[in-house]
């Protein structure tokens, strides 16, 4: 055989030798495995929820004086389960093992995580169900990674597409879950998670889809805000200047929940004291404001809807945020963005009676984002979240005002796992 068909044969049969690629496309069979992930999040969302509205209208026949010992039962035993079978973290220690454990969530903690959250939500706690949600299904994409052999960057991947679709499920807003996904991670980096962002999206979209179709959820805002009509350039002044506000809250937040976490911890005491202790004072302040009662998810609503005189709405504010922090520290788990919402929009409705000539819908709008963005350090995710769940169509003031209340967050971040790496 000559040389040269020597060389030709060498050179089909290297060909023939890799695997043979009928895929012209980006689409990959990675991508079912994003869909998968997505599919099964979506399930577990729905399930939560339902079990959540059951629980809700259950424990909501109690008002008046009985909100007391009920939110303190409640705390007790959300203490007992944390304290039986095992204390599953805050979204401190989330961030943590997706920055530092190689994108690893132990599925383990997640009964006591859906137990206790299931009863501090439902009771009434000033907690939304968005963390435990975060948690669940991000540890169930790193079971879903494990079980195909993932290692590394795309374990990681597959356990913040898990985060993204839990939380895109409650908030319907599968580009606004997707990022706060990566935000939430690194206030200052979320691009050092960008490989995440296809996954993240993609399983964002079907989890999305399963939970509507078991919800019955439609499209379309979630709180009725007065249509907005841009007025000038002056507008986004004033989204700056409102945000200044939201973000001045923030800090108060911050640091009425830092004070508080020195009281519960000057002494150690059992969790389920702490959770029973805050289930009791949750209880005096739901008695006294029934609204600030629960997490703020139609109670934002009902805020809008109502007619509260100026002295209450200086109550209503205050003692929320107030509720929000006994919450955090007496060990009661959730999350605090919707309670967060809560407060811009009250401190939105505020500012309109004080000064009744602005803009309501762009003064409520721009409090929230600069609260949440103070906080959370999340303006890109925010941003789209409140448009999704406000239906405020100009992206553009949201964004300044979640800017101005990212730029003027504390240099030491409320959710301290999101500092520098050293």
């Amino acid at each position: 055989m000559k040389l040269k068909q020597r060389r030709k044969l060498v050179t089909y049969l290297a060909v023939l030798d890799q695997p043979i690629r009928f895929n012209p496309f980006v689409f990959s069979r990675t991508f079912l495995l994003w869909a998968l992930l997505g599919l099964i999040g979506g399930v577990i969302a729905g399930i939560y929820w339902i079990g959540l509205e059951f629980l809700t209208h259950q424990l909501s026949f109690f008002s008046g004086w009985q909100v007391i010992p009920v939110m303190a039962i409640c705390g007790l035993l959300a203490g007992l389960i944390i304290h039986f079978i095992g204390d599953p973290g805050e979204i401190h220690l989330i961030v943590n093992n997706i920055r530092f454990n190689k994108g690893k969530l132990d599925p383990k903690s997640n009964p006591s995580m859906v137990l206790s959250s299931l009863l501090c939500v439902a009771s009434g706690g000033s907690l939304g169900p968005e963390a435990p949600l975060v948690q669940v299904t991000g540890s169930t994409g790193t079971w879903v990674g494990k079980l195909f052999r993932l290692k590394g960057e795309e374990l990681r991947s597959l356990s913040i597409a898990g985060m993204a679709s839990g939380f895109t499920a409650l908030f319907g807003a599968p580009l606004g879950g997707s990022l706060f996904s990566l935000e939430i991670l690194h206030h200052k980096h979320a691009v050092e998670y960008y490989k995440a962002i296809i996954p993240a999206f993609v399983a964002s979209c079907f989890s999305y889809l399963v939970f509507a179709l078991i919800i019955h959820l439609g499209l379309g805002p979630v709180w009725d805000l007065s249509a907005y009509e841009y007025s000038g350039i002056f507008d986004f002044g004033y989204a700056v200047l409102f945000a200044i506000i939201g973000a001045s809250f923030g800090w108060v937040f911050i640091f009425s929940t830092k004070f508080l976490k020195l009281l519960f911890e000057k002494r150690p005491i059992p969790i389920y004291i702490k959770t029973l202790i805050g289930g009791i004072l949750l209880g005096l302040i739901a008695f006294y404001f029934p609204i600030t009662r629960y997490f703020g998810h139609h109670e934002i609503n009902e805020l809008l809807s109502g007619n509260f005189p100026l002295t209450l709405l200086f109550a209503i504010l205050f003692f929320k945020i107030i509720a929000i922090s006994i919450t955090v520290t007496s060990g009661w788990r959730g999350g605090f963005i919707i309670p967060l919402f809560f407060v811009g929009a009250t401190l939105g409705l505020i500012i309109h009676q004080l000064f009744p000539t602005i803009n309501l819908t762009l003064a409520i709008v721009s409090c929230m984002a600069a609260i949440n963005a103070c906080v959370t350090r999340t303006p890109m995710s925010t941003t789209i979240l409140l448009a999704t769940l406000t239906g405020f169509g100009h992206f553009i003031p949201i964004l300044f005002a979640s800017l101005t209340g990212y730029f003027l967050a504390p240099r030491i971040p409320f959710i301290s796992s999101q500092m520098e790496k050293e």
